[in-house]
């Protein structure tokens, strides 16, 4: 697990295609790009194992991680209900989210779940499908702050803190402390998480932490001083491969490694990651504001209008916020046995002033998460394989 990544191949990829990525190689810098990409081989016994190559991967230099934090918090919030082994909680248990402190809000309905009442399982089905951003807050604030990164500590993510909630201006002491939480099995009280208050600090000093010329504040008004982000949330691009890692291939890792998981559990999460928006019922996701590639930026871009490949899944997380698009994903053809994860990174903000919804997403990130998947998987269907893969693991009806 320990193998360093092979940093040419991936050079010499970008390079033999300048007409797809010469905005990037001309500005490798200005656009922060960071790929690992992880081929995977089976042997005879189906067991996969790994090599990586990567581009400009660097744990140190910082990038807003966004909503690619919500994958970790989804599987520790199912961990610590089989941690408090209590009868009658389970991912289906009615949650009802209470306040305790400043700023914090109450959850009693949840009007996309089939029970219109709020649970954990619809949570991460929200989170999973459209990246909700409710469903990741309220998920942080059962598990708690201190167990999270108790968490990430215990399965070696060192690079990784999560410390706030998203998309609510969470900052300074309102992070600290995580709502009451009460659960319900058919009417009758099974559990109360308590208010919590967490007193640790989390510090992480990667470089590159102060962004930009520029801002706009909570009240909208342009600040001219860079843009602090050492208090946000932090998520390597390894780590979050590392997770995803885990999460697919839990077999490779030690026991005392790998998450404590259900086979259910498991088959939750890949089946939700993998789904297109507009195949769930419970949540409904309807095109206009959604379609089959609405959370699927590497292959996609993202695109509204994608024509979508019958034979292929991704089963990923991705983040977009501050000009930064991040994709984490696991790509399966199961017509032509091919199986790749790739986890990239890409930022533009020509203006480098932050908070003014002005990004190139559009122009320039999501072009390039597409043509980047698109590129390798071109380099998948070519490659030679002694044995193919049996991918059954992660077919399913949707």
């Amino acid at each position: 697990m320990a193998q360093q990544p092979d940093t040419v191949f991936l050079k010499n990829l970008l390079e033999a295609h300048p007409e797809l990525f010469s905005h990037i190689l001309n500005h490798p810098t200005h656009n922060e790009v960071q790929i690992l990409y992880t081929q995977i081989d089976r042997d005879e016994n189906n067991v996969p194992h790994f090599r990586s190559y990567s581009y400009r991967l660097n744990a140190n230099h910082y990038f807003y991680p966004a909503s690619t934090v919500k994958l970790p918090t989804a599987i520790f919030a199912l961990e610590k209900l089989n941690e408090l082994n209590i009868k009658g909680l389970d991912w289906k248990s009615v949650m009802i989210t209470d306040s305790a402190f400043a700023g914090q809000t109450r959850v009693t309905k949840d009007s996309s779940s089939k029970s219109g009442l709020p649970s954990i399982q619809n949570y991460i089905k929200k989170i999973l499908l459209v990246s909700d951003n409710d469903a990741y807050n309220r998920l942080y604030e059962f598990v708690g702050r201190e167990e999270i990164n108790q968490k990430l500590k215990k399965y070696g993510l060192t690079g990784t803190r999560i410390v706030c909630r998203l998309a609510i201006g969470d900052r300074d002491e309102s992070t600290k402390h995580t709502n009451p939480v009460n659960f319900y099995n058919k009417g009758k009280p099974v559990y109360q998480k308590p208010a919590m208050y967490d007193p640790n600090e989390y510090p992480q000093t990667p470089e590159h932490m102060i962004m930009g010329k520029g801002y706009l504040d909570k009240n909208d008004k342009l600040v001219m001083e860079p843009f602090d982000f050492s208090k946000n949330n932090t998520y390597p691009l390894a780590d979050q491969q590392m997770v995803l890692k885990r999460l697919l291939f839990p077999d490779t890792f030690p026991k005392e490694q790998q998450y404590n998981l259900t086979d259910d559990q498991y088959k939750l999460i890949y089946r939700y990651m993998s789904m297109w928006p507009t195949e769930s019922k419970y949540p409904t996701y309807s095109r206009p504001d959604y379609y089959p590639a609405y959370c699927k930026w590497l292959f996609y871009g993202g695109d509204s209008l994608a024509v979508i490949n019958p034979h292929i899944r991704i089963f990923d997380k991705i983040g977009d916020s501050y000009g930064y698009d991040i994709d984490n994903a696991y790509i399966v053809d199961y017509k032509n046995k091919v199986e790749f994860m790739l986890s990239a990174v890409v930022q533009s903000n020509d203006n480098q002033i932050y908070n003014d919804n002005k990004y190139e997403y559009k122009t320039v990130c999501l072009p390039f998460m597409r043509d980047l998947a698109q590129t390798i998987y071109q380099v998948e269907l070519k490659r030679e394989k002694k044995f193919l893969p049996d991918l059954n693991k992660f077919k399913f009806r949707y």
